[in-house]
């Protein structure tokens, strides 16, 4: 998660006003060297930061692979999903702002997040504390072409992929890998996490729905597990003030809730519409259905 927190950070540097407005020759020009230079500037500085924060205190060695599909009861490839999908499309948006063709914005903005993880992902295989996985390159791929495919058959996301979290109560217990404060545990505390898959069935519609609420209300559908104190096993012995031991059952969690396509609201502020589009990456509080292996639960409101 490490990773998907900084291209999430990039995704937000790098969205454009993302609209189709008449703009002249020049302010285009203007757009597309802000852009270069402004993603030029973001992406070198990441890596600068992932560097520093990551990778200099470990040594590096022979290019290794590692084999962590097991781990997290695969939460973390889940993010790596999440995160490529929510930069590819925020970057084929920023291509087209810019002026760019909708191929150019499709085949360079859609897989510049892809072209990134890979790098990252190569400097994993070349360090002792992590190696190269396939499984974050396959979540990377199709991240990014979820995004893409949309993009190029519907020139528009209709299913939304996105994130909620909130705070699990398990970082107390293991704070070194899963954080220490709320800004820590969003990023590395998986059983807070949840991932969903967001869409509205208007939108397979033959006919053109009527602009109602309907139209901005969406079905959503979640993932997350639960009593993750490691990444394959819980491998020591939690005791509470008085010395009781306590056990956290590893378990996947399903999740039926509702959701808003912000981007569907209308409005004729531009400021307006590129916030709905970066804030329609994350789930909004809605009443929640769970399903695990303990049976159902309803949350009035689940975030």
């Amino acid at each position: 998660m490490r990773k998907c927190l900084t291209l999430i950070f990039l995704a937000v540097v790098l969205i454009g006003q993302s609209q189709t407005d008449s703009i002249s020759v020049s302010q285009i020009k203007k757009r597309k060297i802000g852009l270069i230079i402004g993603s030029s500037l973001a992406t070198t500085g990441s890596l600068f930061y992932l560097n520093q924060a990551w990778y200099k205190n470990h040594s590096t060695g022979k290019f290794h692979f590692f084999n962590d599909n097991k781990e997290w009861l695969q939460m973390d490839k889940a993010g790596h999903v999440y995160t490529n999908y929510i930069l590819s499309n925020y970057m084929i948006e920023s291509f087209e702002w810019a002026g760019f063709s909708r191929k150019k914005s499709i085949l360079i903005g859609g897989n510049i997040g892809l072209a990134y993880m890979t790098c990252i992902e190569v400097f994993d295989g070349y360090s002792d504390g992590w190696g190269f996985s396939w499984g974050d390159c396959i979540g990377n791929v199709a991240g990014t072409y979820w995004a893409i495919g949309q993009k190029i058959l519907f020139n528009e996301q209709k299913c939304w992929l996105k994130f909620s979290f909130s705070r699990s109560g398990l970082a107390e217990y293991n704070p070194d890998l899963l954080g220490n404060g709320l800004g820590l545990e969003i990023l590395k505390d998986y059983n807070g996490q949840t991932y969903w898959f967001s869409f509205n069935p208007l939108n397979f519609s033959k006919k053109k729905p009527k602009k109602t609420i309907l139209n901005v209300l969406n079905l959503s559908i979640g993932y997350s597990a639960y009593g993750m104190l490691g990444g394959h096993y819980n491998q020591f012995v939690v005791q509470n003030e008085v010395g009781d031991v306590l056990k956290f059952n590893r378990e996947r969690r399903f999740y039926l809730s509702l959701d808003l396509d912000l981007t569907k609201i209308k409005t004729k502020r531009k400021g307006l519409k590129t916030l709905f589009l970066a804030l329609n990456s994350i789930k909004v509080p809605m009443p929640t259905i769970q399903l695990n292996q303990k049976g159902v639960r309803f949350y009035p409101v689940y975030f």
